[in-house]
């Protein structure tokens, strides 16, 4: 089928109307030329070694930044952000150890966020157009989607910051061959402030947008092999994201996804348990997470720099388990079991 000629404002109109009632708090849309300027940053990082061996849209620059290679005849993207719990955590359900779970991943947010997309499909395709959702996918750069489309600015922490919400949202689109009206992109929030420079715990953002990955804890705690020493004491007791530069983010801290409550067992997770858990165990509980190569080895990886920072230095169950893995047979869970001993000797040595 060709492509169809421009759709009108009320299909717009209609288009935003579904997106609001399937839970989406922004809906934009902007045309499928290529993001010329986010291509130069993912190659200028990728160059640096910003991008810390990280693939999603870094591995094909050229590819992730030219939304018309995602559908054939496209004119269009219909850009969603569906927002998530970003306010105060409930405490851990027991004293036992337990590791942090960032709040995009306490549940599948992306498959909400799909859904909703769906739904704005749906309509483009009763109307005759083709329409494909593109959602944490490595063929399209969401954030520089999203700000093109006007749903927010980019923030200084490297985040989409949408007016009224903040940056506690997941992004995604619906690429068409319908010809839809573009919107306006927002003008930038962020004055002056730099609270998430300076908020940050390893000091991983290095210039306002510009993160260095081989130093970001969201990034460190998916990436694969050893946690590097310098940063396990600033990982603290998260075993899968960061939180942090949005959580001191004046905007962030505003909207109402700001004050909600996060509850809900996926919050937390409790070390021992993660850690006696078999691996076919441990990806069925935690398997839509970024776990490196599949290996569950590199959760308990997490979960043993995490035992060293957060549990009791005299908890007996804790010292039993740590000295079983660093005796153990894997020599890379085993360094980090020496170390999170070491960490709880030096702790009750402070204390």
């Amino acid at each position: 089928m060709p492509p169809a000629s421009r759709t009108t404002a009320a299909t717009l109109a209609e288009l935003r109307a579904v997106g609001a009632a399937a839970g989406l708090v922004a809906v934009g849309v902007t045309g499928v030329e290529p993001f010329a300027e986010a291509r130069r940053a993912l190659e200028e990082r990728k160059a640096a070694g910003l991008h810390a061996g990280m693939s999603f849209t870094y591995r094909n620059p050229a590819r992730s930044t030219e939304p018309a290679r995602l559908l054939r005849d496209a004119r269009s993207l219909v850009v969603g952000a569906l927002p998530y719990a970003g306010g105060e955590v409930a405490s851990p359900p027991s004293e036992r150890p337990h590791g942090r779970v960032a709040r995009y991943a306490v549940d599948d947010h992306y498959a909400a966020l799909r859904e909703a997309l769906g739904r704005i499909a749906e309509v483009l395709r009763d109307a005759g157009h083709r329409a494909a959702v593109i959602a944490d996918d490595n063929g399209l750069v969401d954030r520089a989607a999203a700000v093109r489309a006007g749903l927010g600015w980019p923030g200084r922490n490297a985040n989409v910051l949408v007016p009224g919400h903040g940056s506690w949202v997941v992004l995604g689109s619906v690429v068409t061959d319908a010809e839809l009206p573009v919107d306006e992109q927002v003008a930038d929030g962020c004055g002056a402030c730099r609270r998430c420079l300076d908020g940050c715990p390893t000091g991983a953002i290095v210039a306002p947008g510009v993160v260095d990955a081989r130093r970001c804890l969201a990034w460190l705690v998916q990436a694969e092999g050893t946690f590097p020493l310098e940063h396990r004491e600033a990982l603290g007791d998260r075993i899968y994201g960061c939180d942090d530069c949005q959580e001191v983010c004046p905007p962030s801290r505003r909207g109402p996804e700001g004050t909600e409550h996060v509850a809900g067992s996926g919050a937390w997770v409790d070390l021992l348990d993660l850690l006696a858990a078999t691996d076919e165990e441990l990806m069925a509980r935690h398997g839509r997470w970024y776990v490196p190569r599949r290996d569950p080895r590199h959760l308990r990886r997490n979960a043993l720099v995490a035992l060293g920072n957060v549990a009791r230095p005299g908890d007996e169950a804790v010292l039993r388990r740590l000295t079983e893995v660093a005796e153990g047979d894997d020599a890379m869970l085993a360094e980090h079991a020496r170390w999170a001993l070491d960490r709880l000797a030096a702790r009750a040595a402070v204390a």
